[in-house]
């Protein structure tokens, strides 16, 4: 019995001892399984389990590898950088960190490795397990986009850099172009400030040599007694300064800002009433002919701007046929819905009534064409033409709130259009210019108070109204001027300059129509910028004279105005 049960243990010892091989078989081929590196130390820091993985890492086989220690296979510089690691793990206490390593392969890696204590049945340490994970590649690829994060900002900055760069060099050629451009337009603006002041200069030279002339043989004339012979000089001294308002009153067109007289207007009316001072101007070498349409609509305009705009070009084309022609006036009602290049500017789309003057002359080139409405541009001989008529014409339309085009071929002749905005309020009323004829007297106790700062129309128009009969009392400025329509003083008119220093003439009016709400007031204008237009600028009981004016049209307005009912 007794060998029958050692046979037994011995049979068990064995089945437990082939399970003990199994399982450790089997536990090796699970760590060798693993993608880390494991190993088994023990106190004396000899290893003593290693799966495949840190048998590779070294390039060490079981044998080799088993029951050496960290310090031997390691060696001094290595093991004395976990020295620290080592010695808390067989303390018992875990411990975790990343460490560079060698490799079999001679490059040293990146490890995270972690040291686990192992605990025997009586709770003391007797090793430690080893776990490692390689982060090299993981490290690397940190580094590479640490790179490629740093070598992007990098580019992001020489790429801005660049963009900067390039943008600067664009604004530069934009300031460049900007400043070629501007001194291209101030070289245009100097050209046409030339060709105006020379065109000006030679025109009023001419004049004024008329005018001072005439006066300083007049003024030797009545020294010597001669008086019976000033007459003529008189004449040509008229003559000259009449030219010069002319020329003025062109400029002012020109540049917009003539006063305009606006009235209702029937275009055909007043062609028809024009036909025989067209017929005298155009010669009898030249066929005219008028096509006007039927029920042409009405327009509001300036009469006496109009009449000059239509000689201007009745002229213009009498010049351009030196041999004969047809000359055709028509007119039409058209729309225009800002499509039509051949304007001059933008075009506000409605209703206009067009005037239309043709020939079938010379014509233009393309560069006189270019320059056409130029002020003092003219294709004519010295002392032949301003060089102000379609210039005047330009000015007109734009003021008037119309427009202007011009066509024009090398030997088939011209044709300029002038549009005027359609009236749709009211019939076309009479537009004839106030009489000039003889100047009216005063009635007995009429007043007119004159406020004019030059001292040389104050007492022209002093003069005039005293011996018109009026009582007058004069003025240089409003300031002076207040005291007088602010008294108890009998006054039916006020005449006052516009351009006035320190507060002027409408202001003066104004103030003046607080005391005497019915005042009449007539306006004298050279030239003001917000008395260009009429509409907007008078009230009822008030009107308007251009200077210069002649004493016998000042004398009818005066008369005119003190006469209407209140």
């Amino acid at each position: 019995m007794r060998f029958l049960g050692a046979a037994l243990d011995l049979t068990e010892r064995k089945h437990t001892e082939q399970a003990l091989r199994q399982s450790q078989t089997e536990l090796q081929l699970i760590i060798n399984a693993m993608p880390i590196l494991i190993s088994y130390v023990d106190r004396e820091e000899r290893f003593r389990l290693n799966n495949a993985a840190y048998l590779d890492w070294y390039g060490l086989t079981p044998q080799e590898l088993f029951g050496k220690t960290i310090h031997e296979v390691l060696g001094d510089e290595n093991y004395s950088m976990r020295a620290h690691y080592v010695a808390e793990a067989l303390a018992g206490r875990p411990c975790s960190f990343s460490i560079d390593t060698p490799h079999r392969d001679g490059s040293i890696r990146n490890a995270l490795m972690n040291y686990l204590p192992r605990h025997g049945p009586d709770g003391a340490v007797n090793g430690f397990y080893i776990f490692v994970i390689d982060e090299t590649e993981r490290k690397e690829t940190e580094e590479a986009l640490r790179n490629l994060n740093e070598t992007l900002e990098e580019r992001v900055i020489a790429r801005t850099q660049q963009l900067a760069e390039a943008n600067q060099r664009l604004q530069n050629e934009m300031f460049e172009r900007e400043r070629a451009e501007d001194a291209l337009r101030h070289a245009q603006k100097m050209e046409a400030v030339g060709q105006l002041t020379g065109g000006i200069a030679h025109d009023f030279n001419n004049m004024l040599t008329g005018i001072i002339g005439s006066l300083d043989l007049m003024q030797r004339y009545i020294a010597d007694g001669r008086t019976a012979e000033i007459g003529r000089f008189t004449e040509a001294a008229v003559s000259s300064a009449n030219r010069a308002a002319a020329l003025t009153h062109r400029l002012l067109a020109f540049s917009r800002r003539q006063s305009l007289d606006r009235k209702p207007l029937n275009a055909n009316e007043l062609i028809h009433s024009l036909e025989d001072l067209l017929s005298r101007t155009k010669g009898d070498h030249i066929e005219l002919k008028l096509q006007l349409a039927d029920d042409v609509w009405s327009v509001s305009t300036d009469v006496s701007q109009l009449e000059n705009a239509l000689l201007n070009l009745v002229i213009n084309a009498r010049d351009a046929m030196p041999d004969g022609g047809r000359l055709l006036i028509e007119t039409a009602n058209v729309y225009l819905d800002g499509s039509d290049s051949t304007l001059l500017e933008a075009v506000k789309a409605g209703d206009y009534m067009m005037i239309a003057v043709s020939d079938n002359g010379t014509g233009m080139t393309s560069s006189v064409l270019a320059k056409a409405f130029d002020p003092f541009f003219t294709t004519k001989p010295i002392g032949q033409g301003t060089g102000l008529g379609l210039s005047m014409i330009y000015g007109f339309a734009q003021q008037s709130g119309g427009h202007v085009s011009l066509d024009s071929l090398p030997g088939q002749g011209t044709c300029v259009r002038l549009y005027l905005p359609r009236l749709h309020l009211g019939a076309p009323q009479d537009t004839l210019l106030p009489v000039t004829g003889d100047a009216p007297s005063a009635i007995a106790g009429e007043t007119v108070v004159l406020v004019e700062d030059d001292p040389a129309v104050r007492m022209l128009v002093l003069d005039l109204l005293n011996e018109l009969g009026y009582h007058a009392h004069e003025a240089e400025d409003a300031r002076a001027a207040l005291p007088l329509l602010e008294s108890d003083l009998r006054v039916d008119l006020l005449v006052t300059d516009v351009g006035l220093p320190g507060m002027n003439g409408r202001q003066l009016a104004e103030i003046a129509r607080q005391y005497r709400p019915n005042l009449k007031v007539l306006f004298m204008t050279g030239y003001a910028e917000k008395a260009a237009e009429r509409q907007g600028f008078l009230e009822e009981g008030m009107d308007m004279v251009a200077k210069p004016f002649s004493i016998d049209l000042l004398a009818n307005k005066i008369r005119t105005m003190i006469g209407q009912p209140e």
